[in-house]
């Protein structure tokens, strides 16, 4: 894809909930997401900001409507090509890390890569050093993640999340467990993968101050887009 493409785009989409009664969680959806944007969605609680993350990444389906991830047609997927799709192109940041506090920081960092299988194990774990390097973690390669700091810990996270080197990155609040510095550290490391890497970022958060300061925010309000 060219710079400026669409690496994310939904046409009418729609999200039902069935039990215990039906709900609907979102209503005719339109958003595109650009190559390199650094994008957050904001809304009130309840509003379908995870429900809407959760759709567009493939964690979440039974959907109506056109989810479109690099060129590719979600819908039309079965699951173990959305098993590939979250592999390839895909890095997840979530508000609580989800390291394997038995592993190592590098083992947890190279998990995906090893899953994938595209590089050999000596090429994956460099390439792991490569991203701890970029986080300023590389001297904790060697640690249990349980060792580490809240704040070490969640940069570790988003060193996994890039190992695959993803077309985008979603998080979901990803600094809503961390105090006013650490958040600060986590969106200064996503705003500088964006605008030195030209990465392409897309993050549900209830703080409006670091909304405010991404490229664009998306207004969710009961489960329809108030702002594109």
């Amino acid at each position: 894809m060219n710079a400026g493409s669409h690496i994310l785009r939904t046409i009418g989409l729609n999200k039902f909930f069935h039990d215990p009664v039906e709900f609907q969680a979102l209503k005719n959806v339109n958003v595109s997401i650009e190559e390199g944007e650094f994008v957050s969605i904001v809304g009130a609680s309840g509003s379908g900001k995870s429900t809407l993350l959760y759709t567009l990444s493939t964690l979440d389906t039974g959907y109506s409507g056109t989810i479109l991830l690099d060129g590719e047609e979600l819908g039309k997927m079965r699951p173990d090509d959305h098993a590939r799709i979250r592999n390839e192109k895909i890095g997840f940041v979530f508000q609580f890390h989800y390291l394997l506090p038995e592993f190592t920081v590098l083992d947890n960092v190279a998990l995906p890569a090893l899953r994938l299988g595209k590089y050999s194990e000596e090429e994956i774990y460099s390439h792991a050093h490569e991203k701890l390097k970029l986080l300023g973690l590389d001297d904790q390669a060697l640690k249990k993640s349980s060792k580490l700091s809240g704040g070490q810990q969640q940069r570790v996270a988003i060193a996994r999340a890039l190992i695959n080197n993803p077309k985008i990155i979603f998080g979901d609040e990803p600094t809503g467990n961390l105090d006013s510095k650490n958040s600060e550290t986590v969106f200064g490391i996503f705003k500088e993968l964006k605008e030195k890497f030209n990465q392409t970022i897309l993050i549900v958060t209830h703080d409006m101050g670091l909304a405010s300061r991404t490229d664009r925010t998306i207004t969710l309000k009961d489960g329809e887009v108030v702002s594109p």
